[in-house]
């Protein structure tokens, strides 16, 4: 697969960077990376949870960061001292640890809400929060019998 420059756009438009950024990640190398595997889902009407597998790592080589409409999971292990006296030989290591990084795009209005490492599984809690101007609302309708303004009325007759 070709790598694609879009770099000349950059520096010609004003106002799209997300769309290039997509256009950049969709062309990438890695399409679909798997480490570390996840899940994403529903909990609610308008609540969402992204549940990441880091087995391994602890707090401390976690972080979470929200930017531009994403959010971004990233995981790196510091080097293990070894014990004193002793060396440690690894006869088969299934346990990956090494560093990654996920990223999830995120609708609009989708928020972090917050999250919890648990079991060795980190979840993402994300809530959507419409502003009450998009909100759906009742319109009345009005019949016969509806308000007439005086003005409109007087003129009719």
């Amino acid at each position: 697969m070709r790598q694609l420059d879009l770099s000349p756009l950059y520096r010609s438009t004003i106002g799209f960077d997300r769309l290039l950024n997509l256009v950049d990640q969709a062309t990438g190398f890695e399409a679909f990376p798997s480490y570390p595997p996840y899940n994403i889902e529903r909990t609610a009407e308008d609540a969402y949870r992204i549940t990441v597998a880091v087995a391994g790592f602890a707090e401390k080589d976690l972080s979470i960061e929200t930017r531009e409409g994403s959010v971004i999971i990233r995981g790196s292990k510091e080097a293990r001292t070894e014990p004193e006296g002793g060396e440690r030989e690894v006869l088969y290591q299934g346990i990956a640890a090494r560093a990654f990084e996920r990223r999830f795009q995120l609708a609009d209005h989708v928020y972090v809400k917050g999250a919890s490492l648990e079991n060795g599984l980190l979840h993402v809690d994300l809530v959507r929060e419409l502003p009450e101007a998009q909100k759906p609302r009742q319109v009345p309708i009005g019949g016969p019998a509806a308000k007439v303004v005086e003005g409109e009325a007087k003129a009719a007759a």
